[in-house]
């Protein structure tokens, strides 16, 4: 696997895959893992994380220079997420035994309860834009209940990978409880395959999702889908929207745009809508894009050099469509893979920039007439994972969430994670949830318990 400096297109360093009969013998040492670690107080497994997050911590320059350097975010945003993964760990540590409190419940029986037991080995296959985070808001939770977590990384960080294996072993997690496999792609139906493994968690695109799907079920083995979006951010006419302009920018490149749950489609009422488009423009166009170790860089490099290719194909259809380039709209003449900070206008559905999920620093604004035309295109979309809502009024805005069709409705705020809420979407961005109460529940045995 090859690690490549996105900045430049430098290769930072190699790293030797695991091969097909290294990866069973791995997943067989999580399986046998797994039967000490289910069994370790709750306490005990809390006091690990505890500690895997005061290792986050000593290390958060060093990690967050990796991130840097191995996909390109700017170096402020790898350092918050390397804290957002110490306070996840400490979230759980102190909320799992509320999580997976044992229910008593009124039956025929003497006593009748309802508790939460382990499955076993939990497969991660995780995608590279938060290489990190994606990975601990899923281990956080399934350690707490008792799994182990086997995880399948995307080929391009494999620095990330091995990092956060190293990273719960120095927290004191026994061996096999965190395993990193340096394997592709082909090598997942393998892995899903294995006895050991009794439930994956896929965050990747929408056709990595129906191909774990079709595996896992295949297999009867629990999964959960984290997929792509393409999020709606509803400006209402009441809205200030030189103000909302500039959180619209801020949505739009969170992690230089590369993010399910960033701002992609812009739909505005009309009575607001050209002032909103002037001033996103501006600020956009007024984004410093550069080095993302620099501190005052805004809008690093995209990941991959094929992403910036995509990038710059669907900003193409969508103009020959009708759509107006109003700045931006092609990728940097430099070294590295970056693309320009891009707003479009009179985006319309059945265009690349409305119908797909557009990932780098790409707005596309949508003009509607009423409210009512505003949620009936936000909900045009295969999409179902986050939505936002900008208005004066804030339960005017509550009250419209339930008429979008989104896993996560965020008024006056732009969409983001959060241990203490479920994560998650529906439609085509995936099913079931990450993270609070809902997200620790997805890989347990719901177990009856009744004594006579």
């Amino acid at each position: 696997m090859r690690s490549i400096n996105p900045a430049t297109g430098e290769l930072i360093r190699d790293y030797p895959e695991h091969s097909e009969a290294e990866a069973r013998r791995m997943l067989d040492r999580a399986g046998t893992a797994f039967r000490d670690w289910r069994d370790a107080l709750l306490e005990a497994r809390g006091e690990r994380l505890l500690a895997v997050a005061a290792v986050l911590r000593a290390q958060l320059h060093e990690l967050a220079s990796l991130l840097t350097a191995e996909m390109g975010k700017p170096i402020g945003a790898a350092e918050a997420e390397i804290e957002k993964c110490a306070r996840a760990c400490e979230w759980f540590a102190a909320e799992a035994a509320g999580y997976l409190a044992p229910r008593v419940v009124a039956s025929d029986a003497k006593r009748s309860t309802v508790r939460c037991e382990p499955l076993g080995v939990v497969l991660a296959i995780m995608p590279w834009n938060f290489p990190f985070w994606q990975l601990f808001r899923c281990a956080a939770p399934a350690l707490m209940a008792g799994n182990v977590v086997a995880l399948k990384h995307a080929s391009s960080v494999p620095g990330a990978s091995l990092a956060i294996e190293r990273v719960f072993r120095e927290g004191g997690l026994p061996d096999g409880v965190v395993t990193s496999l340096l394997v592709p792609a082909r090598a997942v139906a393998a892995l899903i395959a294995h006895p050991a493994v009794r439930a994956v968690s896929l965050t990747g695109s929408e056709a990595a999702g129906m191909e774990v799907a079709a595996l896992a079920g295949a297999a009867l083995k629990k999964s959960v889908l984290e997929l792509g979006g393409s999020d709606p951010f509803i400006v209402l006419a009441d809205a200030d929207p030189e103000a909302v302009a500039l959180e619209a920018a801020a949505a739009r490149i969170v992690n230089n745009g590369e993010s399910c749950i960033a701002a992609k489609r812009f739909i505005v009422e009309q009575p607001v809508a050209a002032a909103f488009e002037a001033a996103l423009t501006r600020r956009m166009a007024a984004l410093k894009v550069g080095d993302p170790a620099a501190r005052d860089t805004e809008v690093g490099p995209l990941a991959r050099p094929d992403l910036v290719a995509t990038l710059a194909d669907q900003v193409a259809r969508s103009v020959a469509a009708g759509a107006t380039l109003l700045t931006g709209g092609a990728a940097l003449p430099r070294p590295g893979f970056f693309f320009a900070p891009t707003v479009l206008a009179g985006v319309d559905p059945g265009m690349a920039a409305f119908d797909e999920e557009t990932f780098g620093p790409v707005a596309a604004v949508t003009r509607a007439r009423d409210l009512d035309q505003a949620i009936e295109l936000a909900n045009r979309s295969r999409y179902g994972l986050g939505a936002s809502v900008w208005t004066r009024d804030p339960r005017r805005g509550e009250a419209l969430a339930g008429r979008l069709e989104a896993g996560a409705v965020f008024v006056n705020g732009a969409v983001r994670s959060d241990p203490r809420l479920p994560f998650g979407g529906v439609k085509q961005s995936g099913y079931g949830r990450e993270l609070s109460a809902e997200g620790i529940r997805e890989f347990v045995n719901v177990q009856t318990v009744w004594v006579s």
